[in-house]
């Protein structure tokens, strides 16, 4: 079961499609981990691994060799399923069967995945957190895994799927995904479509996924929107230190962290040089939660005309702040954001990617909340693709790392440098 589960994704799916493996074998090697570990973490919202092995063996009796061959998948409970209970983290759907799978889950299908199950979401992936523990805190000290992608990154984290899908709309495959010490790519919005995945501000949300290494990450949506993404970065990579308005944020750990990320990468052959940061841009966060609640009241008008009361009180506040934001101060949000994208473009011309926090630091004690997005909110306002690399531990003992950034649509290129300092922080841990 232990090499199974150590095989990349790309191995994976070779070993299932030349029948060195079978489907039901790599399926069950990971159903045994979920069960041995889910009473604890409790990362899933549902799972079934009788329905799970029944799609392995399905996969095993046909003759066919996919990219994603027997690749065991997390899915978010945020994206619908038609054989699994879709809940979206709130009690209005309880129970709820939608007839068909969201759009990136049809494509996994599509492409010989294994929907192992849901995985916890926070409510409507916003600010109510689930039961799901950090898998990398000490049982006797519970810690947040970060959300709203919850339950994903500690699935991932503790072994139980190679990937999992999460969405961010503020920083919700980025910050759990720091949290919890794995992979977090969010591509280029628009990357992949949100067709039956429940909005929450269209404009913002992405669909990624969270991953044990930046090649199975790469892998995994390059096969869903059928692109390469060749990972061999140039020598003279270029590297822009971007602190951005809210450092004053950062715990010891977060810039510890990205001085160790920049060093790596200088050792590497990069050239690091500090990023200017316009003052136009110090409104961007603010912008991020005026077009967020602004999207928001208008997708979940129907829950709040019949359902309010099963609210949160979380979320209830939150839409109730939502009402502040009247249709000029929105439009002056968006109009901030599509000035700060051309600039940002600029900005790519003298370098490839930037290094920002990818959290304020380590992951929170408790589970009565799932940190604070303030270092992400901006990057999803901007659309542009960023990936969270684990660079190693902080003062406590739990994950720390950095986000690499990239031009809007240069995801081979960012991709490229994070596997780039992937690689140097295993190297220099060897």
């Amino acid at each position: 079961m232990r090499v199974i589960t150590s095989l990349s994704v790309r191995d994976l799916a070779a070993a299932v499609s030349r029948r060195e493996l079978t489907a039901e074998a790599v399926v069950r090697a990971y159903a045994e981990r979920i069960e041995e570990q889910e009473p604890e973490i409790k990362a899933w919202q549902h799972f079934d691994a009788g329905l799970a092995l029944s799609q392995a063996r399905e996969l095993d009796r046909a003759d066919v060799n996919k990219p994603l061959q027997g690749v065991p998948i997390g899915v978010k409970d945020l994206m619908d399923t038609a054989d699994m209970p879709t809940t979206y983290g709130s009690p209005i759907y309880a129970g709820h069967r939608p007839p068909f799978d969201a759009a990136c889950v049809a494509s996994c299908r599509e492409a010989g995945a294994v929907i192992m199950g849901k995985t916890v979401t926070t409510e409507f992936a916003t600010f109510q957190p689930g039961p799901t523990r950090n898998p990398r805190a000490p049982s006797a000290m519970p810690h947040t895994p970060g959300g709203s992608s919850s339950g994903s990154a500690a699935a991932v984290a503790a072994g139980m799927v190679p990937l999992a899908f999460g969405t961010q709309t503020a920083g919700s495959i980025v910050r759990p995904a720091a949290y919890c010490g794995v992979v977090g790519y969010k591509p280029t919005h628009g990357t992949l479509p949100l067709a039956g995945t429940k909005p929450l501000s269209p404009s913002l949300d992405t669909i990624g996924v969270l991953a044990r290494s930046v090649e199975d990450a790469a892998f995994f949506i390059g096969v869903l929107a059928r692109t390469d993404y060749a990972l061999a970065s140039p020598g003279a990579l270029r590297v822009g230190l971007c602190q951005t308005p809210h450092w004053d944020r950062a715990s010891a750990d977060a810039p510890q962290a990205r001085s160790d990320a920049a060093r790596l990468l200088e050792k590497s052959g990069a050239r690091v040089s500090d990023m200017a940061w316009p003052a136009e841009w110090n409104g961007l966060t603010q912008a991020q939660i005026d077009i967020m609640g602004n999207e928001a009241l208008a997708a979940f008008a129907p829950e709040r005309q019949q359902h309010a009361k099963l609210f949160s009180a979380a979320f209830a506040d939150f839409l109730a702040a939502a009402r502040t934001t009247d249709g000029a101060r929105a439009a002056a949000a968006y109009a901030l954001a599509e000035r700060a994208r051309c600039a940002l473009a600029t900005v790519f011309r003298s370098v490839d990617v930037l290094l920002a926090p990818s959290a304020e630091g380590e992951a929170p004690a408790g589970l009565g909340a799932t940190g604070n997005p303030i270092f992400n909110r901006m990057w999803t306002l901007l659309g542009v693709p960023c990936v969270h690399v684990p660079t190693g531990v902080g003062m406590q003992g739990l994950p720390v790392g950095v986000t690499v950034i990239g031009p809007r649509w240069g995801d081979a290129q960012t991709l490229a440098a994070a596997e780039r300092l992937h690689r140097s922080v295993q190297q220099a841990r060897s």
